[in-house]
């Protein structure tokens, strides 16, 4: 199907069932334990065998030796892969770095060896005895001081220049010109990268923990060197994934390398170390902005200039694109400039961009809107736009973030939030509210998916789309038993395996929006075989409570099916809407927090988020997605940072008891609330995404609510309270 043209009414407008609150389908496996997990996959194959990864103790060099017989001769071992005995391999187009190092070293931990043996913990004390020789090499981990060294602007993401902003700049009679940093930031799922290979002749099938089960397949078949239809990855319940699985990843390769070698099954999973050294993370920023306005609080000039660094072939983080859509202003300047640094690879975190952006555009918009004398809510009111800054032509499909933000000031009490910095105190606490913009890119990715009706009037749906603990298995139950005016009880639904049609993936906020519109898609080719089989006119056919109805006839909808089934399949492709309309999501994000006037503590109070994001396929699960995401914005605005050894290139705080993330006791109550909206030109769904949205912003919230409660402003993230401690004031 072919959507090149807004939506009209359709089936999905009836929200019988699509935009109801309904519980997780997968919930009762979830909670129960019986959710079949990829490294919990003791069912699929037999005589499993264990492989423990070898990483690199160096950030950059060669190997120049390995001794293996100590390990080879430990108990239980099958056997040990290197990347000399592996085989050729090639490099995935979605790798910077290749997965299985040797004998050049390009990133700390790095795979060089897996060792198989019957047991795990066998194969991690022969792992222990593996002895690698490096020649080190000198690297550059250090982003500040690469960019103090010069760094051009990226290739990949080209400056984009609007009008004369120098000229602008320096006419302003209000000018601004600040730096923030944020810091490199781990993904922290719960469930590790994990995986389980085997093979059966020259084909391999791999249960993974994975979101773009059709990138996975793509990518492993080209490193193995193998046609595509010769690798198959079932991917169907992810214990998280945040981005840091959407890519191929070492454990899945090596599970693929280690089963074809010890000639069995084979399960890898990386160690918590590994996911932080040897998988993705969000690349730190050095961010420069700069605003020139009237004094009437109308920006004239707008700079964003972001720094990162990743390894050779690896993109910028993008933090800069914001703030090209997000404030009017007819003379602009935005662009990455991208350092090669030889740290683990920079790659996806959730809501890649625009988060670690806009913890830098939202404190500046609050400091310019102070030097201004304005109420922070009012200048952003004042610039927006509702349409494209860089193309007026160029429209919004829908833009609410006014609304977004009155209505979140209304619920919030932001008229009792102290003008003051500073001023409010409620004995040692010093509390304060800060307010953010949220916006998010909303965007389309084909996607296809099969449906089958059988005689009993039980409709199965197959897509290779994954739940990462976002309820696809529900919004797509919805979308179906919408469509094919049946109960959800009558609905089934089968996910992540790449012998079902490719789909979006879970990722970029396009899941939801694209995997549904795929399901709809094929239910549309499915009702028209429907009212085919029947003899009913197609144009004139109802779907309700399982009856197929056109004029006075009707008939059970398993009776079209008969005893062989009906089966459709099609894919959503999407024309041109998204270059005619500018498709984005908005949000109001709203943090009351106290901090210890002796200590510096900050205490997260409340939180409130103003959502605007097209039509919501599921309440509830929506609310989850955003909780969730708010909560890891707290997290990036007071604890999360990897740390960097900048002497020998490696993150050193690489666990959960190190790297600190939220925990229940951080986080207060937290408020929800969906604008009314379907945007006609998203998909026939009318829905865009929410979950990303729901962490764009929070950072620049929190931070904005500290100073307003202590009047430190601060520009570094995390805000720890070392950051604040010796500026606080005297009396305690």
């Amino acid at each position: 199907m072919k959507f090149d043209t807004p939506a009209t009414t359709n089936p999905i407008d009836q929200l019988k069932v699509v935009g109801q609150p309904l519980d997780r389908v997968d919930g009762p496996l979830k909670t129960s334990g019986t959710a079949p997990y990829a490294y919990e996959r003791h069912d699929v194959v037999a005589n499993q065998a264990y492989g423990y990864v070898v990483g690199a103790a160096i950030a950059k060099g060669r190997i120049t030796g390995m001794a293996l017989d100590a390990a080879r001769a430990a108990p239980g071992v099958i056997t040990i892969v290197t990347a000399e005995t592996a085989g050729k391999l090639d490099k995935g187009k979605r790798n910077a770095a290749t997965l299985f190092g040797g004998p050049e070293v390009e990133h700390y931990h790095q795979a060089v060896a897996l060792v198989v043996a019957e047991s795990f913990e066998q194969a991690r004390a022969a792992a222990q005895l593996v002895q690698v020789d490096y020649a080190k090499a000198e690297g550059a981990y250090d982003l500040a001081a690469a960019k103090q060294a010069g760094v051009e602007p990226s290739e990949g993401s080209p400056d984009q220049k609007v009008g004369d902003f120098e000229a602008a700049f320096a006419a302003a009679p209000v000018q601004f010109d600040r730096t923030y940093t944020t810091p490199d930031q781990s993904h922290a799922m719960m469930e590790p990268h994990a995986s389980i290979a085997a093979w059966e002749g020259d084909k391999v099938t791999v249960w993974t923990s994975n979101q773009m089960v059709d990138w996975a397949t793509t990518d492993l078949a080209q490193t193995l060197g193998l046609p595509k239809e010769q690798v198959r990855i079932v991917s169907p319940y992810i214990g998280g994934g945040f981005g840091g699985k959407l890519f191929l990843r070492a454990d899945t390769l090596l599970a693929a390398l280690g089963a074809r070698a010890a000639k069995r099954p084979v399960k890898v999973a990386l160690t918590r170390p590994m996911m932080a050294n040897n998988t993705t993370h969000r690349p730190a920023t050095i961010q420069r902005i700069r605003f020139g306005a009237g004094r009437d609080g109308k920006l004239t000039a707008i700079a964003h200039e972001s720094w990162s660094g990743n390894l050779p072939g690896g993109e910028p983080e993008d933090a800069i694109q914001q703030s090209r859509l997000l404030y009017a202003g007819a003379n602009r300047l935005t662009g990455n400039r991208l350092a090669t640094l030889d740290l683990p690879e920079g790659n996806a975190m959730r809501a890649p961009g625009e988060t670690p952006g806009l913890m830098a555009l939202e404190i500046a918009m609050d400091e310019m809107a102070e030097q201004l004398g304005l109420d922070p809510i009012e200048f952003r009111v004042r610039n927006d736009t509702q349409v494209d800054p860089a193309n007026p032509d160029r429209p919004f499909s829908q833009r609410q973030l006014i609304e977004c933000l009155r209505q979140g000031a209304e619920r919030f009490g932001w008229d009792k939030r102290a003008t003051k910095p500073g001023s409010r105190r409620e004995g040692r606490w010093l509390v304060g509210i800060g307010v953010a913009a949220g916006f998010r890119n909303s965007m389309s990715m084909p996607s296809g998916a099969r449906v089958r009706l059988d005689a009993a009037g039980v409709v199965t749906v197959e897509t290779d789309m994954t739940d990462i603990g976002t309820g696809s298995y529900t919004i797509i139950a919805q979308t179906a038993a919408e469509m094919m005016g049946v109960g959800m009880d009558k609905v089934v639904v089968r996910l992540g395996d790449s012998s079902f049609p490719v789909s979006a993936g879970s990722g970029g906020q396009w899941g939801a929006n694209s995997s549904t519109a795929g399901v709809y898609a094929a239910c549309v080719k499915l009702r028209e075989a429907v009212a085919q089989k029947l003899g009913f006119n197609s144009a004139d056919t109802a779907f309700a409570d399982g009856q197929v109805r056109a004029g006075n006839r009707s008939a059970p909808l398993g009776q079209a099916a008969g005893e062989g089934g009906l089966v459709a399949e099609d894919t959503i492709e999407y024309g041109d809407l998204a270059k005619q309309y500018q498709q984005s999501t908005f949000a109001g994000h709203f943090v009351e927090v106290a901090v210890d006037a002796a200590t510096g503590e900050v205490r997260v109070r409340r939180m409130l988020a103003v959502c605007a994001a097209g039509r919501i396929l599921n309440p509830k699960s929506a609310r989850s997605q955003v909780i969730g995401a708010m909560t890891m914005g707290v997290g990036g605005a007071l604890m999360e940072e990897l740390a960097v050894d900048k002497r020998h290139g490696f993150f050193v705080n690489h666990d959960l008891a190190t790297y600190e993330v939220p925990v229940h006791a951080d986080i207060p109550h937290q408020e929800v609330v969906f604008l009314e909206e379907a945007d006609a030109t998203s998909s026939p769904m009318k829905a865009k995404g929410v979950g990303e949205l729901g962490l764009c912003g929070v950072g620049a919230a929190v931070a904005n609510a500290i100073h307003n409660a202590t009047g430190l402003r601060v520009r570094e993230y995390p805000i720890t309270l070392d950051k604040l401690l010796d500026r606080l004031p005297d009396a305690a």
